[in-house]
């Protein structure tokens, strides 16, 4: 630390600190404010500055951030009774709430250094109240004192045992000059290094916090050094005076354990002496330990400090006692007094060491020529009637004999140097006086109010339920203690605490009783200048304490007294909001769970009142294990339960928003108290929502959190009292249902969740799943002769996993006893005993493994005990050397596999064969490197060549999956029915997909569900077929009903123009199809190897023309439909397989169009109606774009063939690629010319390999012309020349238009397509509320936004109104937002590489203020993100694209058309947030300055020369700004 400059004494403190400390709790004002301390902790452990003392690894001591009002002195208890030193950086505002801590922490050897607030005028209040706690005080007035001081601290806890508070004024010392870290050396030796070991090596026994363990510091006997003359800096002390120096110990047996070995000379056990126990370390004791501290710090600094400091004449006859912040501006005022001042050869007297008060000392600083003492102390609240200061002075002086004749206390107030003169000549004229007035004030009460520093403050992330809460009851709301309430002459620190919340109250509660007996008055009396009032207020009177009838009733109260304006009326109006029966509320936080008995939450509860109390916490899952054991919180939620009195919730509003309603509005409905738990975790104030959300989904979905709801009305209805709302609850809360006798009633309610209540939460079972598994393998392996063979692998993407049973399976055909598993199913522990193994694994991420091959890794990678000298292994690894293509990325290739290799020739193994590399660049991708591999090691296994093995079975392709499936049935229907499991199988997998539904699991919580030894949590999304994505208000009603009740409560408007649903569980999968049925929608082939929905644009403008176009959208898609009856056997019949369908009921069990095996690959339809391509139509495997005759009317189609968007990272033989232009079609038989082309990508598109397989392809293959000759050949006709035509754009228009039929359309932004509630924006019931009233239709656009079409004038204002209401009205976006679009991605889509939907939005957010500083906010910039290369949400066409390569790493593209005309190309490979941030910001900036009229960014970065054109799919790999290297 020698080059650093300390220039406030917090950094001064903070770095004596950090070198003296194992641990440093830094209590800051959040935790996303540092402090005045934790700004150098931080910077400090950031660049691994070693500390003196600290015991860890690295020696870096460990900073804890503790925001200010969450208890922060619990912190301590844990590491310093295991022997780590800690100390405290923090203000005085922490000090009195913790008071009960700091009795129980004295006798340990902490060092608290205390800011005294506030900054402008410090109240040393805080200090004095405490003063008794058993602490020993020290005090500092500048930054060199600070310095030195805190070292003194640190070193007087060591050496006495005992806890040290350091206290200073951070404003005394503001113009001090910056000052050096003293040298290691000299802080070596003032702390003592022997003393700090033998505190380290000696743990101390205790757990409690909440009783006195009896432990004091004693004295033992220890060498205390004590330097000489001769000692300088740099120098080792010359000699050493044996002083007292303590050890910790209690008053127990246990005392010798706690000796250090090293210690000498020993103390003799307690058991078997009968000398007399050591002393207790007293006042006189702290005084030596202090005074040689000092002496050593003299000797090496040259710095001279004792317990009392005396400046001024030696024969001075008065002087002032001063117990405040600017020593120095009081000395400079004396030394400077002119002749005549009153305070000439006056002293000055401050007190250094304030605790222990040790009055012998005082005296002896004194003067014996003072004969009057003016006391002054800086202390706001005052315990006693004279101040303690004043009389500690008292004490000391009278009872000592000496020539002291008068003693007068001051209370000391704001001073400015300005004052100060003024100031002394008062204090000194009345201590001179012959009657002294005691307690005078002296300076201004108050000083200048900055903002506070350490003020509460409501993060922002927990506005949420605050938010909901005046969303659901509006005016009702009243929050007692709210920190934003007028609670005059009340701290805020005071009113937002539940007791004080809970007085407020029972006094509004009383206040609106006395209010109904005044309107009872009232309404009797004669007053009012009408009868009506009394008419109103007697019809509120018989329902006021009816929720909604007195809701009813004050509306129409207050406006009949307002009209009526007499002084009765006023009166009773100046209390207008006591008319309606307010929803009574307290919010607190987490931290009132830590004493529930001692708490406001018991008084609430045992009161039996009717309030409401919505306690926030917000511990995230993933620090719940590594949470401080003395943090541990108690459930308040069975806490409450056991009061049987109470209702309870359990609540998540990132997991769900409706069951969060539904609490709230119960609680504010039941008579009694109501206790609403709300869970909304966050690691820092900023943290984005995607954070808080997967949070909650662990939490949620493991079980830590459950969601429930706990009513005992329920029992005067004869319902459950329970009500649980998640699947999973923890071990607590099953033992107190058992107690109730509710879990077996649930259970028995609710079947389908028997398995997972039965399990307790945090169950260790996986390790026994693991043996078991392994050990009934080996059961069956018994009558085998071969040599053992063990296969594991790690596998994302199933190849791997294939590879290692395939190798299995031919293992056993050689004679081998070969057991396959996965790498996590591995007991670790048995690998020394195998004889032979083999590691199959492929590469994730940057180089990381599989998530199933994470474990083993983890448990082998640090090993020190492995010995694997009798094991024999190979590892094969599947990569792609391209994937990370910067050469400083090449390590990634491959790496887990040359990983595991490396480690387990580390670990004595043998190698049977050199590690084998399966490279996708290769041409047959992995399979050249493994069919290299694979006869090596049969050959090293000495099985290389036997006779007759049997054929081997091709591997099943989906085409034979879709020719066995009896057209598209598989084992569908049977899987629905198996209730072990939320998933099917995997041929059923890829069937459903033709039936509109993927199988997924939500990767938020998969590591956490295989930590608990559960399947992943399976779930469907389910894709509705809606052509040109058009429907009815009551459709929308529908759909949100369906998301609701049976998928994640949102819906998903996708880039193809429909509804998607996700999270719905395999048990709604059913019903969930059957409700979109009888809404008059289908499912059937929105997905899967057939024609997909088919898109047309919404176009609200031209809406005569739009319905013709419509009209052939859904001509194609009818007649493109699959003609299977497997649909509706499935999904459409009661439990009876009774048929129940109400959109139509095929018959035929053939498939004219498509036959048995359908398409090779997906098929996509879309039409674009000029100037508008908002459905991208190049981007389809058919693009018709729409011709408008002379007449007005749709006169028919150009036809474009061949677009698609699908790639694979890296793979140059997959490509995006644009529609090529087949001619002209007419309307009337564009459905036919569609078919045709269908027909002929049915018969030549590429079946074996399926990233081959698309049309795009085919006509690549084929050529232009021979394509198109062979679609006219199928269809008997010729395409007409293509007719002109313009697109001007391809986002859509947003805000209100007007057609040409008189009809308004409004177009939402509804970001990246995502309709959900969220507590600050309630978009999907404000558009249902809409639907209810709305008479025209809904549009969903291509771009994933929402047009509320055909709205009459006179409905106009009704729907803005509602608009406003819920925020649905609000376009102030920027042009790139508004532009923006994004696939799902995480968590649910299995593809995602990287989250997509939910990081968009946070990326604009970053790129916004570079937007604005260059006038870009307006400006249109079509920006795309997506998971993975497949492009669901068509990438390769915006002007700038990232497309997820690995988690937070995408590879960015520019260059895309504007109108969707021309595919970007890559610019930058597997770059990160800050990487993308540093790169667009300088883009957007030259784009400002250098663009011509009109021109747009796609465009503008190849006249730039910034990327190279794209002309079409096959050069989208050439010319790429960033060259992929083929070196490793």
């Amino acid at each position: 630390m020698a080059e650093l400059k300390l220039r406030t004494p917090e950094e001064a403190v903070a770095a004596i600190a950090y070198l003296a400390s194992d641990v440093v709790v830094s209590v800051q004002p959040s935790l996303a404010a540092d402090s005045e301390f934790s700004r150098l902790l931080k910077q400090l452990a950031a660049r691994k500055q070693p500390s003196l003392v600290a015991k860890t690894s690295d020696a870096v001591p460990e900073i804890q951030s503790v925001r200010h009002n969450n208890d922060p002195l619990l912190s301590v208890f844990t590491p310093i009774r295991s022997g780590r030193l800690v100390s405290v950086t923090t203000t005085s505002a922490i000090l009195l709430p913790a008071v009960a801590h700091l009795y129980k922490l004295a006798h340990l050897p902490v060092v608290l250094h205390v800011a005294v607030a506030p900054k402008s005028f410090p109240d040393f209040s805080a200090i004095t109240s405490i003063r008794n706690s058993g602490w020993t005080f020290l005090q500092s007035w500048s930054l060199q004192e600070a310095h030195d001081i805190a070292l003194t601290a640190h070193a007087l806890a060591i050496r006495s045992g005992k806890g040290v508070i350091h206290f200073f004024d951070p404003a005394a010392s503001a113009n001090d000059e910056a000052i050096d870290v003293a040298p290691a050396e000299v802080v070596r030796s003032i702390l003592n290094l022997d003393n700090v070991r033998r505190f380290q090596s000696a743990p101390i026994s205790g757990a409690s916090i909440y009783a006195d363990d009896g432990r004091v510091a004693v004295v033992s006997e220890q060498p205390e050094p004590l330097t000489t003359e001769t000692v300088r800096v740099g120098a080792v002390p010359a000699t050493e005076v044996e002083l007292a120096s303590p050890t910790i110990t209690s008053q127990s047996s246990a005392k010798s354990t706690q000796q250090s070995a090293a210690s000498s000379p020993p103390l003799p056990s307690a058991a078997t002496t009968i000398e007399p126990a050591a002393p207790i370390v007293s006042s006189e004791d702290i005084y030596k330990y202090v005074t040689s501290i000092w002496s050593q710090l003299s000797h090496l600094v040259g710095r001279q400090y004792s317990a009392f400091e005396w400046t001024g004449p030696a024969k001075a006859e008065t002087c002032l006692f001063l117990f405040g912040s600017d020593v120095a501006l009081f000395a400079d005022a004396i030394a400077h007094a002119q002749a005549d001042d009153a305070f000439a050869n006056a002293g000055l007297i401050v007190p250094r060491l304030y605790r222990p008060w040790l009055g012998t000392r005082l005296l002896e600083a004194l003067p014996k020529s003072v004969k009057k003492i003016a006391v002054l102390e800086q202390v706001s609240r005052k315990t006693t009637k004279w101040g303690p200061v004043l009389l500690d002075v008292l004490t000391s002086v009278k009872s000592a004999a000496g020539g002291v004749e008068t003693i007068v206390g001051h209370q000391l107030g704001y001073l400015s140097k300005d004052t100060l003169r003024q100031a002394l000549r008062g204090v000194f004229q009345n201590l001179t006086a012959d009657k002294p007035v005691q307690s005078l004030e002296v300076g201004e009460r108050e000083a200048p109010q900055p903002s506070p520093e350490y003020g509460l403050e409501k993060p922002k992330l927990e506005t949420a339920y605050t938010k909901i809460l005046n969303q659901l009851f509006g005016t009702r709301a009243y929050i007692a203690n709210s920190l934003d309430s007028d609670n005059a002459g009340i701290s805020s620190t005071i009113s937002a605490t539940p007791e004080f919340g809970f007085g407020s109250l029972l006094a509004r509660k009383e206040r609106r009783q006395q209010f109904v007996s005044e309107v009872k008055e009232a309404a009797s009396s004669g007053q009012f200048l009408t009868d009506v009032p009394k008419r109103s207020l007697a019809n509120w009177l018989a329902n006021a304490e009816d929720v909604k009838k007195a809701d009813e009733a004050a509306e129409d109260a207050v406006s009949k007294l307002t009209i009526d304006n007499s002084r009765l009326s006023r009166s009773l109006l100046q209390n207008k909001h006591f008319f309606r029966k307010q929803s009574l509320w307290l919010v607190g936080s987490d931290a009132w769970a830590y004493d529930l008995g001692n708490s406001g939450v018991h008084h609430v509860l045992a009161s039996g009142e009717n309030v409401n109390m919505l306690i926030i916490d917000s511990t995230p899952y993933s620090e719940r294990a590594a949470a401080d054991a003395n943090r541990r919180k108690k459930d308040i939620g069975l806490y409450a339960m056991n009061f049987g009195n109470a209702y309870v919730a359990s609540t998540a509003v990132y997991s769900s928003y409706t069951q969060v309603l539904q609490a709230m509005d119960e609680a504010d409905k039941f008579n009694g108290p109501s206790i609403v738990l709300a869970y909304l975790p966050y690691f820092g104030e900023h943290d984005s929502p995607l954070t808080v959300l997967q949070e909650t989904k662990k939490a949620v979905d493991v079980g830590y959190w459950p969601l429930y709801r706990w009513n005992p009305d329920n029992e005067k209805k004869g319902e459950p009292n329970f009500s649980l709302d998640s699947e999973r609850i923890k071990k607590e809360l099953k033992e107190f249902l058992d107690r109730e006798n509710r879990l077996t009633q649930l259970m028995r309610r609710e079947p389908q969740f028997g398995g997972v209540l039965s399990e307790d939460f945090g169950t260790e079972i996986r390790a026994q799943q693991r043996r078991r598994a392994k050990d009934a393998y080996n059961q069956l392996l018994e009558g085998l002769f071969g040599a053992p063979l063990t296969i594991l692998f790690a596998s994302d993407n199933g190849n791997a996993q294939s590879l290692a049973k395939r190798l299995g399976v031919r293992g056993r055909a050689r004679g081998l006893k070969t057991t396959v598993m996965a790498m996590e199913d591995y007991p670790v522990e048995d690998l020394p005993t195998e004889e032979n193994i083999v590691m199959i694994t492929s590469t994730a991420g940057q180089g990381e493994f599989p998530q199933n091959g994470r474990p083993f890794w983890d448990a082998i990678k640090d090993s020190t005990e492995l010995d694997l000298a009798s094991v024999k292994y190979s590892v094969f690894g599947l990569g792609d050397s391209h994937y990370w293509p910067r050469k400083e990325d090449k390590v990634y290739y491959n790496k887990p596999a040359k990983d595991l290799d490396r480690l387990l020739a580390n670990f004595g193994a043998t190698r049977l064969t050199a590690i084998g590399l399966g490279d996708d660049q290769d041409p047959d991708g992995y399979q050249t490197g493994y069919q290299e591999w694979e006869p090596r090691l049969w050959e090293a296994l000495g099985v290389a060549n036997v006779e007759g093995l049997p054929e081997e079975p091709p591997p099943l392709t989906n085409e034979d999956i879709k020719l066995a499936s009896n057209y598209l049935r598989g084992t569908i229907a049977e899987g629905l029915k198996d209730t072990s499991t939320g998933a099917i199988s995997a041929a059923d997998q890829q069937l459903t997909k033709f039936h509109g539904t993927y199988m997924q699991d939500d990767r938020d919580v998969r590591d956490e569900r295989k930590a608990q030894g559960l399947e992943p949590a399976y779930s469907f999304m389910i894709r509705c077929r809606l052509p040109g994505g058009v429907a009815t208000a009551k459709q929308w009603i529908q759909m949100d009903d369906i998301s609701t009740q049976l998928g994640n409560e949102t819906m998903k408007l996708t880039t193809r123009q429909t509804f998607q649903f996700h999270g719905v569980v395999k048990g709604k999968l059913k019903p969930a199809m059957q409700a979109i049925n009888r809404a008059l929608m289908t499912t059937l082939a929105a997905c899967g190897d057939v024609n997909r929905n088919v898109m047309c644009s919404p176009l609200p403008t031209q809406s005569k023309y739009h319905r013709e176009v419509y009209a052939c959208s859904k001509r194609i898609s009818d007649h493109l439909l699959p003609a299977t009856t497997a649909y509706h056997e499935i999904w459409l019949t009661d439990d009876d397989d009774k048929k129940t369908q109400v959109a139509g009921n095929a018959v035929q069990d053939f498939e004219p169009l498509y036959g048995p095996t359908y398409l090779p690959r997906k098929f996509k339809v879309s039409i674009a109606i000029p100037p508008h391509n908002d459905v991208d139509v190049y981007a389809h495997d058919i693009g018709l774009i729409a011709i408008k005759g002379s007449d007005g009317h749709l006169e028919g189609f150009n036809l474009l063939a061949g677009g698609g968007m699908g790639a694979t990272h890296n793979n140059k033989k997959t490509y995006p690629q644009v529609g090529r232009m087949m001619g002209f079609v007419k309307a009337d038989e564009v459905h036919i010319a569609c078919e045709k082309v269908m027909l002929v990508q049915r018969d030549f598109g590429d079946r074996k390999n399926r990233k081959h397989a698309r049309l795009k392809y085919t006509i690549d293959d084929m050529g232009v012309d021979a394509f198109r000759a062979k679609v006219e050949e199928y269809w008997g006709k010729t395409f007409e020349a293509a007719r002109p035509f313009h697109f001007d754009s391809n986002v859509d228009t947003f805000g209100w238009t007007r057609d040409e039929t008189g009809m308004n359309h409004f177009t939402f932004f509804i970001e990246n397509g995502r309709v959900e509630d969220r507590a600050d924006f309630r978009m999907k019931t404000g558009l249902r509320e809409i639907a209810k009233v709305h008479k025209g239709e809904f549009r969903l656009t291509p771009n994933q936004h929402l047009i509320l079409s055909n709205v009459a004038d006179e409905d106009v204002a009704g729907i803005k109104a509602l608009m406003a209401e819920y925020k649905l009205d609000n376009l102030q976006f920027s042009g790139l937002r508004l532009s923006s679009s994004a696939c799902v991605a995480f968590p649910t889509c299995g593809l995602a590489m990287a989250e997509s939907e939910r990081y968009l939005p946070v990326l604009i957010s970053k790129l916004e203020g570079c937007l604005e500083e260059n006038g870009l906010r307006q400006d249109s910039i079509v920006m795309r993100m997506t998971g993975c290369p497949n492009g669901c949400a068509r990438p390769w066409l915006a002007e700038v694209a990232f497309v997820g390569k690995a988690y937070g790493a995408y590879n960015m593209y520019l260059g895309g058309g504007y109108h969707g005309q021309r595919l970007n190309k890559l610019y930058r490979s597997s770059i990160k947030e800050d990487e993308i941030l540093a790169i667009m910001k300088p883009l957007l900036k030259r784009y400002a300055t250098e663009r011509l009229e009109g021109e747009r960014f796609g465009d503008w970065t190849i006249r730039a020369g910034i990327i190279k054109a794209t002309t079409e799919g096959r050069d989208f790999h050439e010319g790429v700004a960033e060259e992929e290297s083929d070196e490793e």
